[in-house]
């Protein structure tokens, strides 16, 4: 219970029974203790030699992963200040697809370094001001060592594409799954105002456990995880006409009550005729229009399926709606949701439409669509562990490759950018006047904890590293960074090791607006969970506990 007190000595209560509070340098220190821990649970997951972390959820569900988002996706996080950390990798995940772990190190690192300064009276508004400006310092070193690329240049991309994939559990097929991706995301590409766009969503990602990852492939196309309705149905179509259909092909149930008084066998017989009769049209408006596949998002009665049957339409029923927006976009189909409005102009085209067993399911593959402007990528592997792993390494592969193709600039990999911000940072920094010049230091020696990171997760010798590092910068090698899989410190653009520039920029903003919010905090006011209802007037303040997680 918080009070103030007066003259009189009688305290005012201001705060409900239970609540706490903490002020000053106590709720600074342990929001960034906080922040810390998260930034030292993804630390050792960083690079090619980075470990992976096992997750158990209360169900006894198993996560292995080492992507920073995955991880902090499934922990249960309570601490106010640890799911600002939680929302930066989420916010870095959405934006560029990759750099999640680097973004929660550095603003972790950018956090204890503020402390240390904290500690040496200086004030949080000054720290604030010299990371800004170290910032911006560190993203216009990004963009003046920057190359630019053509960004339909194939060999680029894979390097790309494949420096994502060195970290991952994939990486002993990068090479292989580099063209897949590079093919997929260049295939849903579209040009506007001269310049290209990617929307990630228009690849679609099914996954399957079997086989190996070398099985994996790209279908110019879409893949449905689902199997034809009726077993006397085609299995395969060629020359496909699709009509995509989001209205029921049943019977509708009346939504009022009512009651139908049938005195003779012939009324029976009549009144299923005549819904076999409604069917039947409903079937019919399908092949009127020259369908001769039919893919609903709802459902399909029994009796259509035999008349869809008939007519050799091959017929797939209860598809999702993202589905049907991407078999939309592939085969140009236009989706319906009233049977009398389907016209021969709604529907889609695709060479073949073919029911195919993938392990011991049947899924319905539409391919050769003219001009596809949606894919699918297959996943295989050897479990269904090593296919949710692929499919999240893919991810961030698919989403770098996109920054690329629409932010044609790259830059080293290694540590290499980072590296040469900090040596730039620090010949800048010494030239200012006041205070602002410890935090401006403080954020270059963060910025290379990356490249020692990587050293120190590959087994090497960090302070070797590092001086090695710094002394092939001063030497003007912009892109000397750490080769893990060597354990020396070499060029990354021979080593065909490169990353987007819109990733690295993206860690820095989000890791430098994250730090500077959690250190603004001077004071940490959190009121009770109420478990159950207070009591009677009078009866105290029942079933109150404590915030979980405050530190």
């Amino acid at each position: 219970m918080a009070y103030l007190p007066q003259a009189s000595g009688q305290p005012i209560l201001i705060l409900k029974e239970g609540s706490t509070r903490d002020k000053g340098k106590g709720a600074q220190s342990k929001n960034i203790q906080a922040a810390e821990i998260i930034a030292n649970i993804l630390k050792s997951s960083l690079g090619p030699r980075g470990m992976d972390k096992m997750l158990v959820d209360g169900l006894g569900d198993v996560t292995i992963t080492n992507d920073g988002a995955a991880m902090l996706k499934e922990m249960d996080i309570e601490h106010p200040a640890a799911k600002m950390m939680v929302e930066i990798a989420k916010a870095q995940d959405n934006e560029v697809g990759d750099g999640t772990t680097s973004v929660v190190v550095i603003a972790g690192t950018l956090l204890k370094k503020a402390q240390e300064l904290i500690d040496k009276d200086v004030h949080p508004t000054i720290i604030i001001q010299g990371y800004k400006q170290a910032a911006d310092k560190a993203l216009e070193t990004y963009n003046d060592i920057a190359i630019k690329i053509d960004p339909t240049d194939k060999e680029w991309l894979k390097k790309i594409a494949g420096t994502s994939m060195n970290s991952k559990m994939v990486s002993g097929h990068k090479h292989y799954l580099s063209e897949l991706i590079v093919d997929a995301v260049l295939a849903v590409s579209t040009t506007v105002d001269g310049k290209h766009k990617v929307d990630i969503d228009d690849i679609k990602v099914e996954k399957k456990p079997g086989g190996s990852m070398k099985d994996t492939q790209v279908v110019q196309g879409i893949v449905l995880d689902k199997e034809v309705v009726h077993s006397g149905m085609p299995k395969n179509i060629s020359k496909a006409k699709i009509a995509l259909l989001n209205a029921a092909m049943e019977i509708e149930k009346t939504e009022f009550d009512a009651r139908i008084n049938i005195s003779s066998p012939e009324q029976i017989k009549q009144f299923m005729e005549e819904e076999n009769r409604l069917l039947k049209d409903m079937v019919d408006k399908v092949t009127n229009a020259g369908a001769n596949v039919l893919i609903c998002q709802k459902g399909i009665d029994d009796t259509a399926q035999h008349y869809l049957a008939r007519s050799n339409i091959l017929a797939i029923r209860r598809s999702k709606q993202s589905d049907m927006e991407k078999i939309a976009k592939a085969t140009g189909a236009r989706i319906v949701t009233n049977l009398d409005d389907l016209s021969k102009e709604d529907l889609g085209n695709a060479d073949t439409v073919e029911e195919r067993k993938v392990e011991e399911d049947k899924w319905v593959f539409v391919e050769g669509a003219k001009d596809a402007k949606s894919v699918t990528m297959l996943i295989r592997g050897g479990s269904e562990r090593v296919v949710d792993e692929a499919e999240r390494s893919i991810h961030d592969a698919l989403c770098v490759v996109r920054d690329v193709v629409e932010n044609p600039a790259i830059v080293g990999g290694g540590g290499a950018p980072e590296a040469e911000a900090a040596a730039r940072i620090r010949e800048w920094a010494s030239k200012l006047a006041g205070r602002e010049q410890l935090a401006a230091t403080s954020f270059a020696d963060v910025l290379e904890t990356i490249p020692l990171t990587l050293a120190e997760n590959s087994g090497l010798d960090v302070i070797d590293i590092g001086v090695k590092i710094r002394a092939k910068h001063k030497k003007g090698n912009v892109w000397a960074g750490v080769e893990c899989t060597k354990g020396s410190v070499s060029d990354m653009l021979e080593l065909n090791i490169v990353e987007p520039l819109a990733v690295k920029e993206q860690i820095i903003k989000s890791a430098t607006e994250a730090t500077s919010m959690i250190l603004r905090i001077d004071d940490v006011i959190a009121s009770t969970k109420t478990s159950a209802p207070a009591g009677p007037p009078g009866g105290g303040m029942g079933g109150m506990g404590g915030m979980p997680g405050m530190m």
